[in-house]
């Protein structure tokens, strides 16, 4: 068995690939970064060092990768002849790897089983957005091709930090993780993806895993941040900050049950165990990694203004939703170009306007008020 693996990062070796390997697929990792490549290729194993409470290293063998940019052919051919295709790239990026997914699978032999895509992306139905891009580029083609290959959804979830520049490919992660796929699409061949679980109903998943662990981890860092904390352990350790979170999070578990019927004490226990995550001091995390690109984690259906708006729609609280926009509206990080050009439109815009352009809110929301207050907050702060 093989699987093409699109994005050898951090999160495809320490938690994709790993989970493929551990499933008797040969790995096949694509990526640009010409660096990258050549070190993949430069071993024969690398360690996957599980930090924390029951972690363990564990060793990935049977891998090569290749360079998309600079071989797309070689891309398409293995892509021709696998039985997975996953990628951790991130959303905005699934636009360039459906042309090579398309090319490998008018390249694939008709009779063979069809080629099972997974988008492992943080975003609702990324799958199916990697799906349309490349029904869209094949155009007629897509009768004839689309049987080629099956799209699942699926919610994926593992704290990858980021990692030291001396640390070649080995990867250091947390011990937990949770791989949810739709299983309709596969029929009665599952992929073997062992530790994954296959469901009717993804959507559950994704929101929760979405609006609790996306939500709860840039909060942390933001409400960090802005008390001057550098790691995300000792962020989550401040009693203060601990509680605004966990205010933020009560917000999300109250729209998740309301919309999806999740029981909330299982929800909280939920919450529990991802804030016990984010403690963990194994994990060498910063405010700044994951705080970085807020213009992108402020827009509409992300992480806070997608609960928030749900729940401000359905009259509940979002009192602790809003605090955490607040606090991502003081995010400030010379070397990341959102936030920087997150204080100069600060700056420069009406608020009512800012508010309309970053989150695609309409001026009528129920949400928006109380974002246009956060935002003039902030500008108050900054003399403007």
């Amino acid at each position: 068995m093989k699987a093409v693996h699109f994005g050898a990062g951090n999160i495809g070796r320490g938690f994709v690939g790993l989970l493929l390997h551990e499933g008797g697929y040969d790995l096949v990792f694509s990526d640009v970064a010409p660096t990258l490549v050549d070190t993949i290729n430069g071993v024969s194993e690398y360690t996957v060092h599980e930090v924390g409470v029951g972690g363990a290293d564990k060793v990935v063998t049977g891998f090569r990768a290749i360079n998309s940019q600079t071989d797309p052919d070689g891309v398409a051919d293995e892509i021709a002849t696998a039985d997975v295709v996953t990628t951790a790239v991130g959303p905005n990026i699934l636009p360039f790897v459906a042309p090579s997914i398309l090319a490998g699978l008018r390249r694939r032999d008709a009779a063979s089983a069809p080629l099972q895509v997974m988008a492992c992306e943080n975003a609702i139905g990324a799958t199916d957005t990697l799906r349309a891009e490349i029904e869209q580029r094949a155009g007629d083609d897509w009768a004839e091709l689309s049987s080629r290959a099956v799209f699942a959804n699926t919610a994926v979830d593992r704290i990858v930090p980021g990692q030291p520049e001396d640390g070649g490919v080995d990867v250091t992660v947390e011990p937990f993780y949770e791989w949810a796929i739709e299983q309709g699409p596969f029929a009665d061949s599952l992929p073997n993806i062992p530790g994954a679980h296959f469901v009717d109903d993804l959507a559950p998943y994704i929101e929760r895993k979405l609006f609790t662990v996306n939500t709860g981890h840039a909060a942390t860092a933001y409400f960090g941040a802005a008390a001057g904390i550098t790691r995300i352990s000792d962020a989550l350790a401040d009693p203060e900050i601990a509680a605004k979170v966990g205010a933020a999070l009560e917000e999300t578990s109250a729209l998740l049950s309301a919309v999806h019927g999740l029981d909330p004490a299982e929800l909280a226990e939920y919450r529990a165990t991802i804030l016990q995550r984010f403690a963990n001091p194994a994990l060498p995390d910063t405010v700044q990694r994951v705080g970085r690109q807020p213009l992108r984690k402020l827009s509409r259906h992300e992480r806070f203004i997608g609960p928030a708006s749900a729940a401000a729609e359905r009259g509940l609280s979002v009192d602790g939703l809003v605090a955490a926009v607040a606090a991502a509206l003081r995010f400030q990080d010379a070397a990341d170009p959102q936030a920087v050009e997150l204080q100069q439109r600060l700056r420069g815009e009406d608020a009512a306007a800012f508010v309309a352009s970053v989150t695609g809110l309409e001026a009528d929301h129920p949400l928006t008020p109380r974002l246009v207050e956060a935002v003039l907050a902030r500008q108050a702060e900054l003399g403007v």
